[in-house]
């Protein structure tokens, strides 16, 4: 299983830009999130030949999350070959993930912590 980290997110307008430093070609929105409790990251399952790919989105870009939902963004990849990905069901499933976090220890205290505070507030 491959993953990827985002080191960069803008919002642009009604867009919220996510840079990845891999190739999007035969990559398709995997329409579910996962935490990733001990990096303290949220995980969008991407699909590539039949192989799921996480693409992490660690607590550095939060603020850009919570701005793409606050404005109802449209959530895009942009990759290194010049493609984008629409990032289907992003601002839904963070969402939801966000709920079920809240208050939640089973994702450990800091992961609450951190959401609750970039989130929550």
């Amino acid at each position: 299983m491959k993953k990827i980290e985002v080191k960069k997110a803008e919002t642009v307008a009604t867009t919220l830009k996510l840079e990845a430093q891999v190739p999007l070609a035969d990559m398709q929105a995997g329409e579910q999130m996962l935490a990733d409790s001990d990096q303290l990251a949220f995980i969008y399952l991407l699909e590539q030949d039949n192989q799921f790919v996480y693409l992490s989105l660690p607590k550095e870009i939060w603020s850009e999350l919570q701005l793409a939902r606050q404005n109802e963004a449209t959530v895009v990849l942009m990759g290194t070959d010049e493609k984008s990905l629409e990032l289907t069901t992003f601002l839904q499933e963070l969402d939801y993930l966000i709920e079920n976090i809240e208050g939640n220890s089973n994702y450990g205290e800091e992961m609450v912590a951190s959401v609750e505070e970039q989130f929550l507030k």
